[in-house]
C-alpha cells in the first residue's frame, strides 16, 4: 500500500488554480523528485501533503502505517530562520515537538536519538555551536538531522541545496541518496534536474505539461521532446 496517495488534487491561492486534477502515489522506498517551472505549484503541493494548505478539491491519503506527524520536513529557509539564535542541539531536538503533545521535556530516548542523528549527519561536533554561526551547508545538515528526529519513514525536502556551492551541493545529494538507500522515502523539490536525476526513481513534473512516472520514462519523454524541437527548428531553417 502506498505511503501517500494524492487523488484529483487541485491547488492554488488567492483565487487562482495552479495545479488541477493531479493524481499520483508515493510508495515506500521511492526517491521522487518534483520539478517544473517557477510558480508551477511544487511548494504548494508539498504544503498540501503536510496539511499546511488545504486543497481546492481532491484529497491526500496516508497509508502503509504512515501518520502525518511521522513525516520529516525540510523547508526552504528564510533569512530570519538562518539567523536563529539557538544551539545546534536545540534545533535538532525540536524535530520531536510534533510528537510531544503537552509534554514539556524531551525523554532520554529522544535525546539519544538526536545525538545519533547529529552523528549521522556529521554535525555532532557542532552540537553546542550557535546555529546562526554555521555555514549554509552545515545548517542544511543540522536541519536534516532535525527532520530525521521526526521520521524514520519519509522526508519531504523543499529545495535542500538552494544557495549552496557545487561542492556542498554534491555532498548534500550524496547524503540524501544514502538516506534513501537506508530505507527512507524521499520526496524532493528541486530546480536542478540534471543533478537530481541520477538518484531519483520517479519524477513528477508540474507546469504547462504534467508528467508522472519513472525516471527512465521521463528521460524518454524529454529525449523525444528535444528531438521534436530540433526537427521543428531544422524545418524552419
Amino acid at each position: 500500500m502506498p505511503q501517500i496517495v494524492c487523488e484529483n488534487l487541485s491547488l492554488g491561492y488567492e483565487g487562482e488554480t495552479i495545479v488541477k486534477d493531479l493524481s499520483f502515489s508515493v510508495e515506500a522506498g521511492m526517491y521522487l523528485c518534483i520539478v517544473g517551472e517557477n510558480g508551477a505549484g511544487k511548494s504548494t503541493l508539498m504544503k498540501a501533503i503536510l496539511g499546511l494548505r488545504p486543497p481546492i478539491s481532491g484529497r491526500v491519503l496516508f497509508g502503509d502505517g504512515l501518520k502525518k506527524r511521522e513525516i520529516g520536513y525540510l523547508s526552504q529557509q528564510t533569512d530570519v530562520q538562518k539567523d536563529f539564535p539557538a544551539s545546534v542541539r536545540e534545533i535538532v531536538l525540536s524535530g520531536f515537538q510534533g510528537r510531544m503533545g503537552i509534554r514539556p521535556f524531551y525523554r532520554q530516548g529522544e535525546k539519544d536519538r538526536a545525538e545519533q542523528n547529529m552523528e549521522r549527519m556529521g554535525v555532532a561536533d557542532l552540537a553546542d555551536r550557535c546555529y546562526r554561526d554555521l555555514s549554509g551547508g552545515q545548517q542544511q545538515r543540522v536541519l536534516l538531522a532535525r527532520a530525521l528526529c521526526a521520521t524514520e519513514k519519509l522526508l519531504l525536502l523543499d529545495e535542500p541545496v538552494s544557495g549552496l556551492d557545487p561542492v556542498v551541493t554534491a555532498d548534500m545529494y550524496r547524503i540524501i541518496g544514502e538516506l534513501n538507500r537506508s530505507g527512507i522515502t524521499i520526496v524532493m523539490i528541486t530546480h536542478d534536474v540534471a543533478e537530481a536525476l541520477p538518484c531519483a526513481t520517479h519524477i513528477l513534473h508540474l507546469g504547462h505539461c504534467v508528467f508522472w512516472g519513472t525516471r527512465d520514462e521521463y528521460l524518454r519523454v524529454m529525449k523525444t521532446a528535444q528531438e521534436g524541437k530540433e526537427a521543428r527548428s531544422a524545418w524552419k531553417q
